[in-house]
């Protein structure tokens, strides 16, 4: 069937904020899919309310709805736009879920809209535990003995009729949320109350456990024809029971014999039938490495985590196809866009070894539960490609940026072999390290085996790797060592630090004998026709598949690398843009990242794309290549800055702010003179090498103060110390960091937190508006609500901050963009730090004010200025209407991590309210984070005395406004003398009921608790926090939050009258 005529029109459902277990992939699927619909002539409607992704950009889709998703804003919207179709399995969970409570409350009845591509009984036989057990056994494919329980009373009694360890998998859930695998009644108990708590429709699957099974990916596609094809096939390292998405995978499946790959396959291609599913689909299977047994264990009648990998590794463009489908073509109609020649219905060849690794987020949150289960944990993932398994894994580890050299990791070698044996046993982060470390200590293929259960044929990879690093020494260093060793995957600097070299001397060396890379290309037929894509990766083989234009200008863009906390999927919109930009310019743009998640590694974004670790070496060898005129730093995060200094030294030249400037704003002595000498005030303070400097340096500044190392990003080891004890703890536990950097101390301003993205040219510089915090400074600017454009602050200030960017911009020279913290204290404006680069709020910003940022940022690296491109000097025009940032948080995802906000950031997303009034645009914000703001109810609190005098009238109002207050004695007393009599109830300490108890009864619907200080990990206010986080009820710590809600719960009433409009209209001033 080729197109349907009747669809002039499609609404998109976006998947919202990015969280762990769903993050930037389906910013890449949705994007692909706007990008599909437009070249058909359909005019595009998005709902999504994520404002830093490429597919929430104004020309990616007609009319963008920055609106909180929920049924009562898609009827809205329907109404508004009447489209003639929708489209739900693009925007992950969120997405499904939509489509299914849009079915339920009868608006695709009533409105005769019909969902596209996926039939709605398609996804419920999937998603609903009963339906999909029941589908399974009809077709006769097996599944694990399972039970569907509503409570708690029911899991028990299931568990014990089979046996323990069972796993519980709650319905209509993303990630594994709220899942996990319980050995006993304690475990079962609590993990059944947090699963049902979490699924939409009360119900989770109580499943016997097959953990120790190989785990069996399969991407299958299928059109309304009954066309089926499968692209992939992916086998996990960890056998079942650790989730997908924590569990390092490769692609093709390797462990495999013939018969078993076509059993699976064919029952991957029985079932999409059978659930008539049209589009991409991901099938999980857990496979007895013994005998032919499997189980089915999932399906994902979406696009997924696993189809973003199969997509990047294959070349194959699943979330295209998935869309044409949708719109009614079959495979055999839509051309593969990769060779040009063939069409989507040729499965995809692989002559290569893909391998996608995790990235943990446990370098922020050091006390966290770093045990890998059933529940995901990582923020983002890389992907690399090589012609050997060993290659591909050890250039997925310098992919992670973790600044891990090889394998064996240095703190690992201490520990004893018994110590050694109890970490095998239970999976963590460190997992592929540790067995490296086992392997090293002469540990065999078996035993390692007979504890982890990872397939002999992994674990003999790993072990080739640690004998060749164990024998290189006694090589001597000459060509033959060296082509072995590069074609094992080992770095330059591995090498080195084994012959005690420096880096540079190996590189040197090996150009000088001709050892170097070749590139080879990913083109979907393994080179059974000629490719047209760009798309690279390297290896050390004979022949190079890299041509290159003598005449053509190129420039390479360094991307951002994976996604993880403080550095998100804002980085690659700068990238994205970076090379939009320079292509509409006439420049060959080229591209180095390895985030199999992202817009900018799809295929068709850049003119050529290199799949490649963003380290030095790698970065390097690509510039050899290439020659481009110049290297961009500026769009990737703290990943592509940290390597302007090595191309500065090695005679690449970056384009736009150069490394000197890039210094000066982060070195800081050359800082603190250079503000100084511009007359701008800044907090004082010291960089210290020592606890003794440190302490001396507080006491002299005064307590308390904000500590840091210098050169980061994201706030990591960024704490507010208050007094000597703290400092002394700060200093042994974070300062490891980095020890060839200072630590800086600095005067911690409890004022207004005020921020600056500007563009320069070096002479000009634009200030598209001034963004103000709700949270006062402290709270890390990723992790507080930022509202555009700023609405409490005076004309002499303003007039200052204009004054301040525009000199910091003109004396450090920038070329491009610049990102600038204030805070106002005490009437008086500090600047607290520059940065010379793109920043997180550079998307929000452009969406809203229509200035495209990073285009003009672009077009002055080539050589433009701005007033030529129509721009003058100081703040643009302001909007008439409000946005608001609202951070995410995944704190339900990560067990003993508290919840506190401080200088350290901590969020893994973000999302926009929009609005003419400011507490509408702040309530929409909160709403779309996920934070239900309930309009009456119970509010426990526990106020730290220190905060008592602003709490107290901020508590009262809420009495008055007929909430019912349940306080510690502390906080009742404080109350009772302005009058308002509260119920009491007990500390943990002093008996139950206490507090904890009353939230885990779902006695309580809001919590306000504020911190004492000294960090003790398990004190009453963090068991207090995570009792709440766990049970999804809102817990606020900042009273600055807890003030503006309350001015919006007043106002909460208007919002379902409240009309919608999209982000175009806003920007156009309709």
């Amino acid at each position: 069937m080729p197109l349907n005529p009747s669809l002039k029109k499609v609404m998109v459902i976006g998947s919202g904020p990015i969280i762990i277990g769903q993050a930037a992939e389906f910013d890449y699927a949705g994007t692909q899919a706007c990008r599909a619909l437009k070249e058909e002539g359909i005019e595009v409607v998005l709902l999504n309310t994520n404002p830093a992704t490429i597919m929430t950009d104004a020309d990616i889709a007609d009319h963008v709805y920055f609106e909180p998703i929920t049924v009562s804003t898609v009827k809205k919207i329907l109404e508004r736009e009447k489209p003639d179709g929708i489209i739900a399995n693009l925007g992950g969970q969120v997405g499904l879920n939509m489509a299914l409570a849009l079915h339920k409350e009868g608006v695709l009845e009533k409105t005769g809209i019909p969902l596209l591509g996926m039939p709605l009984e398609a996804i419920a036989r999937a998603e609903d535990r009963e339906l999909f057990k029941q589908t399974m056994q009809e077709l006769g494919e097996p599944i694990p003995e399972s039970a569907i329980v509503h409570s708690v009373e029911e899991a028990l009694a299931f568990a014990d009729s089979i046996g323990y360890p069972v796993i519980v998998r709650p319905a209509y859930t993303l990630g594994g949320t709220g899942g996990g695998t319980c050995s006993n009644e304690n475990e079962l108990r609590r993990i059944v109350t947090k699963g049902l708590k979490n699924s939409p429709i009360k119900q989770a699957l109580i499943e016997r456990s097959v953990a120790g099974y190989k785990e069996i990916e399969f991407e299958v596609m299928r059109d309304a024809n009954d066309n089926c094809i499968t692209i992939c096939s992916m086998e996990n390292i960890d056998p079942v029971g650790i989730h997908t998405g924590d569990s390092i995978v490769v692609a093709p499946a390797q462990t495999l014999t013939d018969e078993e790959y076509q059993m699976l396959r064919a029952a991957s291609i029985k079932i999409i039938r059978a659930l008539k599913i049209a589009g991409g689909c991901n099938i999980q299977f857990a496979l007895d490495p013994f005998s032919k047994k499997y189980y089915v264990i999932e399906v994902n009648p979406r696009v997924s985590r696993s189809s973003a990998l199969a997509s990047k590794a294959t070349g194959y463009p699943i979330a295209r196809v998935t869309t044409k489908i949708a719109i009614g073509y079959t495979l055999d109609e839509i051309p593969n866009a990769v060779t040009g020649k063939t069409s989507a219905c040729f499965e995809p060849a692989v002559d290569y070894v893909v391998l996608k690794v995790p990235r943990w987020p446990f370098d922020k949150f050091v006390f966290g539960d770093r045990r890998l289960g059933t529940q995901m944990k990582a923020t983002g993932e890389v992907m690399a490609i090589d012609r050997s398994f060993e290659a591909a894994f050890l250039k997925s580890i310098r992919c992670l940026e973790i600044g891990i050299i090889g394998l064996r990791l240095p703190e690992l070698q201490e520990i004893s072999d018994e110590k050694l044996r109890q970490r095998l046993k239970e999976a963590d982060d460190e997992r592929i390290f540790i067995i490296a470390e086992a392997f090293a200590r002469n540990f065999t293929i078996d035993e390692i085996w007979e504890i982890t259960r990872i397939d002999k044929y992994f674990l003999k990879k790993i072990k080739n790797i640690i004998d060749f690093a164990l024998n290189l020494s006694n090589k001597p260093i000459d060509r033959e060592t060296l082509q072995e060793a590069k074609k094992m995957g080992f770095s330059d600097l591995e090498i080195a630090n084994i012959y005690g070299k420096t880096e540079d001397e190996i590189r040197e060396l090996r150009r000088q004998l001709g050892v170097i890379p070749t590139y080879k290309q990913v083109d979907t037929c393994a080179a059974e026709f000629d490719a047209q894509t760009p798309y690279f990766y390297s290896c050390y083989e004979e022949e190079n598949e890299a041509w290159h234009d003598p005449q053509a200008r190129k420039v390479l863009v360094i991307g951002s690398g994976p996604i993880r906390i403080g550095q998100g999927v804002e980085f690659d919109y700068g990238s994205v843009h970076c090379v939009w930009a320079l292509r509409e310019a006439g420049v060959k743009a080229i591209i180095a990242n390895n985030n199999p998640e992202t817009v900018s590694t799809d295929f068709d974004t850049s003119d050529r794309l290199y799949f490649e670790p963003l380290i030095f070496e790698d970065v390097m060898n690509i510039v050899e290549e290439e020659q481009p005129e110049g290297v961009i730093v500026q769009f990737g995060g703290q990943t592509a800055i940290n390597l302007a200094e090595p191309l500065n030294r090695a005679g690449v030249k970056i384009l736009g702010t150069s490394y000197d400037s890039i210094d000066r704003a982060e070195d800081r002595h050359r800082f603190d003179a250079m503000v100084e000498q511009l007359g701008i005030p800044r907090p004082p303070g010291r960089s210290v090498h020592s606890v003794e400097e440190a302490l001396a340096a507080a006491e002299a500044i005064g307590y308390p103060v904000l500590v840091r190392p210098s050169y980061v990003l994201g706030g990591r080891a960024m704490e507010i110390v208050y007094n000597p004890e703290e400092m002394e703890m700060y200093m042994q536990t974070a300062v490891k960091v980095t020890r060839e950097h200072p630590v800086l101390v600095d005067k911690y301003l409890l004022g207004k937190e005020i921020e600056v993205d500007a563009v320069s040219d070096g002479e000009t510089v634009l200030i598209p508006g001034i963004m103000q915090h709700i949270e006062r400074a402290g709270v890390h600017s990723g992790d507080s609500m930022a509202v555009f454009p700023a609405f409490d602050i005076s004309p002499e200030i303003e007039q200052k901050l204009i004054d301040y960017t525009i000199k910091l911009a003109r004396e450090l020279k920038v070329k491009g963009l610049i990102n600038i913290q204030f805070v106002e204290f005490q009437n008086e404006l500090y600047v607290l730090e520059v940065n010379p680069r793109s920043s997180r709020t550079v998307p929000f910003i452009s969406k809203i004010t229509g200035i495209p940022l990073v285009k003009l940022a672009t077009r002055i690296m080539l050589g433009s200025s701005l007033t030529e491109m129509g721009y003058q000097n100081g703040l643009a025009p302001q909007p008439n209407f409000y946005a608001v940032k609202v951070p995410v948080f995944s704190f339900n995802k990560l067990e003993q991590v508290d919840i506190t906000l401080g200088p350290e950031m901590k969020s893994t997303g973000e999302v926009m309210g929009i609005d003419r009034s400011l507490k509408m645009a702040i309530y929409k914000g909160l709403l779309a984070a996920g934070v239900d703001i309930p309009k009456n109810g119970v509010i426990v609190a526990t106020i730290a005395d220190r905060d008592k005098t602003e709490a107290i009238p901020i508590l009262a109002d809420f009495y008055r406004m007929g909430f019912k207050l349940i306080c510690t004695e502390g906080t009742a007393q404080a109350l009772a003398q302005i009058g308002i009599e509260v119920e009491r109830v007990k500390k943990i300490a002093e008996g139950s009921p206490n507090i904890v108890d009353l939230i885990r009864e779902g006695k309580v619907d809001f919590c306000i608790n504020t911190l004492t200080h000294g960090r003790r990990i398990f004190s009453d206010g963090f068991q207090i926090r995570r009792a709440a986080v766990e049970l999804n009820i809102p817990c606020l710590t900042s009273l600055d939050t807890v003030r503006v809600i309350q001015q919006v719960v007043q106002e909460g009433d208007y919002l379902d009258s409240n009309p919608v409009k999209s982000l175009q209209e806003y920007v156009q001033g309709r």
